[in-house]
């Protein structure tokens, strides 16, 4: 007898351009699981897709390899922070408060 499938879809976006692809996994599936068989790393080569950050439907998954898919998920691909938005928060205030300051000297 033949294994339950799902359809699951498998989303990522690059600076420069993104794809999306449904995907039939067997019942039971990890998220991982379904990163890895979506062949994402093949049209993105930048793609660690053992160790980068995934969700499901803008959520973070801790455990993407024990996170059994449902049908219907969406699988979201995350690339790194390339700043930390607190630290970009911080000095954009930095910033803001020395120019009021310049602005009052005035």
């Amino acid at each position: 007898m033949a294994e339950p499938m799902i359809r699951v879809e498998v989303v990522y976006a690059a600076v420069d351009r993104q794809a999306l692809l449904a995907l039939d996994v067997p019942l039971g599936t990890s998220v991982r699981a379904a990163a890895i068989a979506s062949g994402m790393a093949e049209r993105f080569p930048e793609l660690d897709l053992a160790h980068c950050p995934l969700g499901i439907f803008g959520r973070l998954i801790d455990g993407p390899e024990q996170h059994e898919l449902e049908a219907g998920d969406r699988v979201e691909i995350y690339r790194p922070l390339l700043a930390d938005p607190k630290e970009i928060r911080r000095l954009r205030a930095l910033k803001a408060a020395a120019s009021r300051k310049a602005q009052k000297s005035i």
